[in-house]
């Protein structure tokens, strides 16, 4: 009677449940594991160095919208807030709101800019020339710019054009008036901590199969309620409350944009997009090649052209109806 015998350790990691399986089993297995860590990092990546490439005006274009867009997250919570009864717990209700600016403009792929606190960065990690460090703060400096020029004119336009009741414009600015409770050291603080979930977003943005619009939501209502400070959001109500004199210059810029700024990049680019690019950076070293699959994976050919199967395949197919090749027969050519 035989005995099993363990299989031998060759060096490899092995398993018996994946070796059992047909090709088209692993290959069906390997669709459904999702696309590995690196590929998500070029993914981001990739999209990183489009932005990168974008010319001015578009940059300026997608960011003024983004902002003007986002100011929909405060006056999504204001009016909530305004048409809510008091009642305990009915800020849960009202914070709903703040989502839906942060779903149009992500959604939309408009430029924001605590997105590009991960995006143009994952690049720069990989190849941290004095180009790319240039190129970096071009694209952050524009689109920072954008972003609050559009969260300017959106707040000047609710204070002065009329476009909402004035009992909703009031709604509003009490919802706004959360970010003067603060300190310049607690805007920075919560800021750490709305940097590092929108950049751990746009992490997980690849990977998700239609699952966009809820991981969005939940990720803006959480930073609806623990109040973290989002420095775009917030520039929104802040303006909101420099144009109805209750806060001065001086605070706005640095007693809430400069403190929130910092917090976002630190949670985004110091901490999330440095993790980000630590656990990959191994795998992706040009002295490393990636590993292969025992069964490697050949995509059906597409198109109008295609009919199920590869031109090799056609090709074998081919030559097998028709045989073995003849040999040609040689003829002498005889001398003049």
């Amino acid at each position: 009677m035989e005995k099993n015998t363990p299989p031998k350790d060759n060096g490899e990691d092995v398993d018996p449940a994946i070796q059992s399986l047909s090709k088209g089993e692993e290959i069906d297995a390997m669709e459904r594991a999702g696309p590995r860590a690196p590929v998500v990092y070029a993914s981001i990546s990739a999209r990183g160095l489009e932005e990168l490439n974008r010319p001015f005006i578009s940059l300026m274009g997608s960011g003024i919208s983004a902002g003007l867009i986002l100011m929909m997250s405060v006056i999504g919570e204001g009016l909530i807030h305004h048409e809510l009864p008091k009642f305990q717990g009915a800020e849960l209700i009202a914070d709903i709101g703040y989502t839906f600016g942060f779903l149009i403009v992500i959604i939309g792929r408009m430029q924001l800019f605590t997105e590009d606190t991960i995006t143009p960065v994952l690049p720069l990690l990989a190849n941290p020339t004095k180009r790319a460090f240039m190129r970096t703060g071009r694209l952050w400096s524009v689109v920072f710019t954008a972003n609050l020029i559009g969260t300017f004119v959106a707040a000047f336009t609710l204070t002065y054009g009329e476009i909402v009741r004035p009992d909703q414009l009031h709604a509003i600015l009490e919802v706004s008036s959360k970010v003067m409770e603060n300190t310049p050291f607690e805007t920075l603080r919560y800021g750490i901590i709305a940097g590092f979930l929108i950049a751990a977003l746009v992490w997980c943005m690849p990977t998700l199969r239609g699952g966009e619009f809820l991981m969005i939501f939940f990720i803006t209502y959480l930073i609806a309620l623990g109040d973290f400070t989002h420095v775009i959001a917030g520039s929104g109500e802040g303006f909101l409350l420099y144009l109805d004199g209750k806060v001065d210059g001086a605070w706005l810029v640095y007693g809430l944009i400069v403190p929130a700024l910092v917090g976002n990049m630190i949670g985004g680019t110091a901490l999330f997009a440095v993790l980000a690019y630590v656990q990959v950076m191994e795998e992706i070293s040009e002295d490393k090649k990636p590993a292969r699959s025992r069964i490697p994976y050949t995509p059906k050919p597409t198109g109008p052209f295609s009919s199920g199967r590869s031109s090799a395949s056609k090709d074998a197919a081919a030559a097998t109806r028709a045989g073995p090749a003849r040999p040609k027969k040689e003829t002498k050519r005889t001398p003049r």
